[in-house]
């Protein structure tokens, strides 16, 4: 008993600290939609290179760090970090333009997910993803320097190619 409480001790101070998780449809929601005539910071996203105009769209912005990037949303909320999340339908017809709002001015990593299945996760067969600076993207999350954009107080915009599967690796249709 007396080896357990030190690791009580430390244990309650550091459950005390985390962040608290909400559902998970709720993750990342919060401030991340641009409002009407939004001035930043934030990001506006022209999409393209669509393979169709199926399922959703989802923008996700996260930390500019190698190891925060694509980390599971649970686990940087978790450790308090800057994580949002704009999920939309897809439009039928027309040009996707998708925008989020960023914490504040600053460096951050974006991707955008075409949800084909509307299922929620990343489907290697099924699904698309894009990165800001359309960087190749293969088998591998590009590194993190490779999608960070800089925002300053206003909406920082980009154009972002979609990549669907290839053969064994992520490419566009085109």
């Amino acid at each position: 008993m007396r080896a357990i409480l030190p690791l009580l001790l430390v244990a309650v101070p550091l459950s005390a600290t985390a962040a608290p998780v909400p559902p998970r449809e709720e993750r990342g929601r919060a401030d991340a939609d641009c409002r009407p005539g939004e001035t930043g910071p934030g990001y506006r996203i022209s999409v393209r290179g669509l393979k169709d105009r199926t399922g959703l769209m989802r923008l996700e912005l996260y930390p500019a760090s190698q190891e925060d990037f694509l980390a599971p949303d649970r686990v940087l909320i978790a450790a308090d970090k800057p994580f949002r999340r704009v999920v939309t339908a897809m439009p039928t017809s027309g040009p996707v333009t998708l925008c989020i709002r960023a914490p504040g001015p600053g460096t951050w990593a974006l991707a955008v997910h075409h949800d084909r299945d509307r299922d929620g996760r990343f489907g290697f067969l099924r699904d698309g993803v894009g990165f800001p600076n359309n960087p190749r993207i293969g088998r591998a999350k590009p590194d993190v320097r490779a999608v960070a954009l800089p925002v300053g107080r206003g909406l920082a915009e980009t154009v972002v190619i979609m990549n669907y599967r290839r053969g064994l690796g992520f490419g566009p249709i085109g």
